[in-house]
């Protein structure tokens, strides 16, 4: 009796085509904090620590000496009957209440994405000078020698260099293609080009709208804190039957002043660094513009 095995030809594994290679993935290097709250979150209890454990401190009033000798060091946890005047500007800081570590929140959110930023931009900007870069690339493609731009991409690294990859390897594929017209071709590379650049611009754009929110933002806390001192400083003018508090006056218009710098400064911050980068991002985007023009240009000259 014969027997049928349910075994394939030897052949047919020589024949299956074996899996292709995975596309090695750009490096990408440091893109940047992903979760902005996080960073607002860390700044806030900064803010608050320093507020109450620095600022608070009792060598910063008037007889605080007395209390940090019967054991309380900080004017939050000194006892409630107990009324403390501001000995210096850092006591008066911190007479302006809760809106003086909502202001340090965003003073301090500012510069920790100024420094994210920094880093993520420079990483996109990859290894050399971007004009040098550009300038390497626009003469390997006069010369024709693709394999010299990419070497160059590849030692450049950054969101440009993966940018001209991309587009360059576009560019290859439309060479060898015999079916589709030059005109069809030069769309191709063009949609390669904005497809690319749309994936690497979010990473630059990161947490760049809440820079920008700040700057309009710490103006109007400090604005909120000029306010809220000032109406301390007209309930002083009417405090007992002797007339104004000159005392109480002077710390409520203190406060005030100090609050409203403060929120200037957050917000004049806020305004070089959301200019600074945008002017960063815009120069990239120049660059990416002016080297993929330069491709597309090569590709209809030659062809």
């Amino acid at each position: 009796m014969d027997t049928t095995k349910a075994t394939a030809p030897q052949g047919a594994a020589k024949a299956a085509p074996k899996a292709a290679p995975k596309a090695k993935k750009a490096s990408q290097g440091f893109t940047g904090i992903k979760s902005g709250f996080l960073v607002i979150l860390a700044c806030a209890v900064l803010a608050v620590c320093i507020y109450l454990f620095v600022f608070g401190h009792l060598s910063n009033f008037q007889g605080g000496d007395k209390l940090i000798e019967g054991g309380t060091l900080f004017s939050v946890f000194a006892p409630s009957d107990v009324e403390l005047s501001p000995a210096n500007l850092i006591g008066t800081v911190y007479k302006g209440g809760f809106v003086v570590p909502i202001i340090w929140t965003l003073l301090f959110s500012v510069i920790a994405f100024a420094i994210e930023r920094f880093f993520a931009i420079r990483t996109a900007y990859g290894k050399q000078a971007l004009a040098k870069f550009v300038e390497q690339i626009k003469a390997a493609l006069s010369s024709g020698d693709m394999a010299k731009a990419k070497q160059i991409c590849d030692k450049q690294q950054g969101s440009v260099a993966n940018v001209v990859r991309s587009t360059l390897n576009k560019y290859e594929e439309m060479d060898k293609n015999e079916k589709l017209t030059k005109e069809q071709k030069l769309l191709a590379i063009r949609q390669e080009l904005e497809e690319a650049t749309a994936l690497e611009m979010p990473m630059l754009q990161e947490n760049m709208p809440i820079v920008g929110t700040i700057v309009s933002l710490g103006t109007l806390t400090g604005l909120l804190g000029t306010v809220l001192g000032m109406i301390r400083s007209f309930g002083a003018m009417n405090a007992g039957e002797g007339g104004a508090d000159s005392a109480a006056l002077a710390t409520g218009i203190s406060e005030a002043l100090v609050n409203t710098a403060s929120g200037i400064a957050t917000g004049a911050v806020a305004t070089i660094t959301y200019n600074y980068f945008t002017n960063k991002i815009d120069r990239l985007t120049f660059s990416l513009d002016e080297v993929g023009f330069s491709i597309v240009e090569t590709f209809n000259a030659t062809h």
